[in-house]
């Protein structure tokens, strides 16, 4: 009887062992990947994110050390980030501007930037531009779960619910078919080309998505081109958000495809952006809400771009810990110190 308990333990000691070995393959190898990348399994393969290389250091100066520390954590950041979830990551160089007329357009080439992104990418649903200045805060939120398994709990088309331009909305013209003249257009999510958040000041263009479709490369064409909106792009500040901020007010073709999400969703702002008015607890970034990614937007204006970028790194790192890191940390290091008088780091 003992001998025969002893081989029903060793056989349930032995599965047990195999299957934390199959968890262990599992989350180090490339299966993982392999598994969320699959259209039928995790559908990653079905998102790509444009990182905005050489923002932070300008395109006209020499980017000292701290752009550089600035761009490698960013670029750190989005690489784990799609390996952990099986996307695609697309580093583009900002720094390289064309030229286009008279005038030189920086920015502008978000455009050919996603245009050329999905010609690369056939098998990529949705593109998901970030600016270099971003930081994924929950790197545990996957794409699909954050937003895209009920994009219509998260998303609204009616902008009246948040209005910072005072666009009038919806069209009311009697030759507009029904969809146009109404403020949430068919009401169907997969009917939505068009993803972005709006600041304090419009629409923002740090953080948005956009879906391939036949709609999608009429609005690039457009987009990028300036009789469309007559030349008013030498007036603007923000260029390329600007002219789709017109194009938004003036083309129903345009609105019917466009949603937003609530910014804090996916383009939440340290206390300094938009700060003009405190904190505003639909723009700013909240650690107790585990915001999922923070835009650093215009820190570059009087802010430091580094110091940010930093803090940030390091909160997300601090509520992300694992339970070993959590042990070692707050257990292992305090007791340590109270014991020797000397702070380490494990």
């Amino acid at each position: 009887m003992g001998a025969r308990m002893g081989r029903k333990t060793k056989f349930r000691l032995a599965g047990v062992l195999f299957l934390i070995a199959l968890i262990i393959i599992f989350y180090n190898t490339p299966l993982v990947h392999i598994w969320r990348r699959t259209a039928w399994l995790g559908g990653g393969q079905k998102f790509v994110i444009i990182l905005a290389a050489n923002v932070g250091g300008g395109v006209m100066e020499w980017k000292g050390a701290r752009e550089w520390a600035i761009e490698r954590d960013s670029v750190r950041n989005k690489k784990k980030y799609v390996k952990k979830w099986g996307y695609d990551l697309e580093i583009v160089d900002m720094s390289t501007k064309k030229r286009y007329a008279h005038e030189w357009r920086e920015s502008w080439e978000k455009v050919d930037f996603v245009r050329s992104t999905l010609r690369k990418y056939p098998k990529a649903e949705w593109i998901w531009w970030l600016d270099l200045n971003t930081f994924i805060m929950e790197p545990s939120y996957s794409l699909q779960s954050h937003i895209f398994n009920d994009l219509n709990k998260h998303i609204y088309r009616d902008i009246t619910y948040y209005n910072p331009l005072n666009i009038s909305h919806p069209f009311t013209d009697d030759y507009l078919d029904e969809e146009s003249r109404s403020p949430v257009g068919d009401g169907d999510p997969d009917s939505v080309k068009l993803i972005l958040s709006q600041d304090c000041s419009g629409f923002n263009l740090g953080s948005f998505f956009i879906r391939r479709s036949a709609w999608t490369e009429r609005l690039l064409d457009v987009w990028w081109d300036p009789v469309a909106y007559e030349q008013k792009h030498m007036e603007w500040e923000h260029k390329e958000q600007d002219a789709l901020e017109q194009l938004y007010t003036a083309q129903p073709w345009i609105r019917k495809h466009t949603a937003f999400l609530p910014q804090r969703m996916i383009n939440s702002f340290p206390t300094g952006a938009c700060g003009e008015h405190g904190n505003d607890t639909r723009i700013h970034y909240n650690e107790k809400d585990r915001d999922f990614l923070v835009n650093m937007a215009g820190c570059e204006w009087g802010r430091d771009c580094w110091g940010e970028m930093y803090n940030f790194r390091e909160l997300s790192y601090y509520l992300n810990r694992n339970p070993w890191e959590r042990f070692k940390e707050d257990l292992v290091a305090v007791v340590w110190e109270k014991i020797t008088g000397h702070k380490v780091k494990l």
